[in-house]
């Protein structure tokens, strides 16, 4: 049932996530994000910087001629970025499945 405080409390919600239009500086990102908040923002970042260094350290181990461990690292950091790009997308259906909680004439 829908009562006037459910309405008032999911309108004061969706106003305070329209508020942060935050644009993640990512580099594995084909999109904006934007109206994501602060902490969406900072586990991209991390993810990427996660990323960035098992791709560092495959080339370190490819110039040791350490070609298994290269591959290996390779390997994880595809399964890495797969999995942030899965994150983002359920992230992203997760926020507007709450967007159509809110009634129309709101």
């Amino acid at each position: 049932m829908i009562t006037r405080s459910n309405l008032v409390e999911q309108l004061r919600e969706y106003q305070i996530r329209s508020k942060h239009d935050w644009a993640s500086a990512s580099f594995f990102s084909s999109t904006s994000n934007l109206g994501s908040s602060r902490v969406d923002v900072a586990s991209f970042v991390i993810w990427e910087l996660v990323i960035l260094a098992f791709l560092v350290f495959s080339a370190v181990a490819l110039y040791f001629m350490h070609l298994t461990r290269a591959i290996i690292l390779l390997c994880i950091t595809l399964l890495l970025l797969l999995c942030m790009k899965i994150t983002k997308q359920v992230r992203l259906a997760r926020k507007k499945r709450r967007r159509m909680l809110l009634p129309l004439s709101m």
